[in-house]
C-alpha cells in the first residue's frame, strides 16, 4: 500500500434509481472530486491501495453495480471506516415512491430491477433492498421536492471545499432506544425535560409544532440547559475551524426521538444559523416514520 500523507476524502453516493444519484455525482465532480460511477464494490479497496489520490473521491454505487448487495455495501462502509487515512462518508439520496414512479413515467425509462415489468415493481423492490443502507447514511438528502438546482445547492452545502469559510453544521435529533447516530461529534441528552408524550393533546404531534415547543420550554430546567449548551457550542466552533474541520454534527437525544430532541435540534439549528453558520437539520426518527402520530412512542 502506498503511504498517505493526508486523509483521503471518499464519498460514496447511493440511493434508489431515479433519486438523483447521477446529478449528485456530476455536482461532486464540479466541486473538485474525482468521480467514478458503478465501479464494482470489490475493486474499491484496491483503488484506495493504489497511488495517492490528488483529489477527493466520489463513487456512485447502486443496484446496477455488478456485485451489489446491501450487506456487501454495509460491510464495505464498515471496512472503510476502519481504514487508516480514509475519511469515508455515505451520501444517501432518498425519494418517495410516488415521485420515483412519476419520474420514470416521464422519462419512459425501464427500472433496472424490473426491465420487463412496470417501474413500480422495481421501485418497491429497490426501496426495500436499500432500507438497511439508508439507516447507515452519514448524509441523507430527500430529493422528492427538490429541483436539480436545489439538489446541486444542497450537495454543495455539504461537500464544497470550505477554503477557510465556516464549516458546515448538522444538527440532528434521535431516539436513544435506537442508538447513537453515526458520525456524531457532540451529543446532548434531553430526556430530563418535561415529556410531551404524557400530554394527550401533544402526543400525536412532534417537536416542530409550537405547542410542543412551548410545553418543553415551560420546564424550569429548559432555559438554563439550552443557554449552557448554546454557549458551549459557540465557544468551540472557531476552534474546530482553526483545526481544519469542514463539518460538525451535533445531536440531541430523547426517549422516542419525536418531541424533546426534535424541539431542541430545531431551536439550536435556528440559533446557530442566526449566528451566521451554515446549518442543516435531520430528524432521524421522523424520517423513519413520516407519520409519527401513529407511533405512540415516548418523545
Amino acid at each position: 500500500m502506498h503511504e498517505r500523507t493526508t486523509d483521503v476524502r471518499l464519498v460514496m453516493v447511493t440511493g434508489p434509481s431515479g433519486a438523483g444519484r447521477s446529478s449528485a455525482i456530476n455536482t461532486l465532480e464540479d466541486l473538485g472530486f474525482e468521480s467514478i460511477d458503478n465501479l464494482p464494490m470489490s475493486l474499491i479497496p484496491r483503488l484506495l491501495d493504489g497511488p495517492p489520490l490528488a483529489h477527493p473521491l466520489a463513487l456512485g454505487v447502486d443496484v446496477r453495480n455488478r456485485d451489489f448487495s446491501s450487506e456487501g455495501l454495509i460491510e464495505l462502509i464498515d471496512r472503510l471506516h476502519r481504514t487508516p487515512g480514509v475519511n469515508a462518508e455515505l451520501l444517501y439520496l432518498d425519494c418517495d415512491s410516488d415521485t420515483l414512479l412519476r419520474r420514470y413515467s416521464e422519462s419512459r425509462r425501464r427500472h433496472p430491477l424490473s426491465p420487463e415489468n412496470t417501474p413500480q415493481t422495481g421501485i418497491e423492490t429497490e426501496l426495500e433492498l436499500l432500507t438497511p443502507v439508508r439507516s447507515r447514511a452519514d448524509v441523507l438528502i430527500n430529493t422528492s421536492t427538490l429541483t436539480p438546482h436545489q439538489l446541486r445547492a444542497e450537495i454543495a452545502r455539504w461537500f464544497a471545499p470550505t477554503s477557510g469559510a465556516p464549516m458546515v453544521l448538522s444538527v440532528q435529533s434521535f431516539s436513544y432506544k435506537r442508538g447513537l447516530p453515526r458520525g456524531v461529534d457532540m451529543v446532548f441528552d434531553c430526556r430530563f425535560l418535561a415529556n410531551p408524550h404524557w400530554e394527550p393533546t401533544l402526543r400525536a404531534l412532534d417537536g416542530r409544532q409550537p405547542e410542543v415547543t412551548a410545553h418543553i420550554e415551560a420546564d424550569p430546567r429548559f432555559a438554563d440547559f439550552f443557554e449552557r449548551v448554546r454557549d458551549l457550542i459557540l465557544s468551540l466552533l472557531d476552534a474546530f475551524v482553526d483545526e481544519g474541520k469542514s463539518s460538525l454534527t451535533i445531536a440531541f437525544g430523547c426517549t422516542g426521538g419525536k418531541h424533546r430532541s426534535v424541539a431542541l435540534a430545531e431551536k439550536m439549528a435556528q440559533t446557530l444559523a442566526d449566528q451566521g453558520w451554515r446549518v442543516s437539520k435531520r430528524h432521524r426518527e421522523l424520517e423513519r416514520h413520516p407519520v409519527g402520530a401513529a407511533l405512540g412512542e415516548q418523545g
